[in-house]
């Protein structure tokens, strides 16, 4: 990494570095350039596959969940 553009970047307000970073990343989905899930994820992702498959009743209706998230945020 550019250590010099790094301190350059960290001189700036943290709604300037937001900025950056969401224009950044912008650029990166603009190209089609977004990342694979790491490791760790796939790990996780794999985890709760084999879950629901050995539990596959063991779930939540969408609108249980909704209802819920929107209680607990006031609404």
């Amino acid at each position: 990494m550019n250590t010099s553009l790094f301190d350059q970047v960290r001189e700036l307000s943290v709604e300037e570095q937001l900025e950056l970073v969401e224009a950044l990343w912008d650029s990166i989905v603009g190209r089609n350039a977004v990342p694979g899930p790491t490791s760790s994820q796939k790990a996780e992702l794999d985890r709760r596959l084999a879950d629901h498959a050995a539990n596959p009743d063991d779930v939540v209706p969408w609108d249980e969940v909704k209802d819920s998230a929107l209680t607990q945020i006031g609404r």
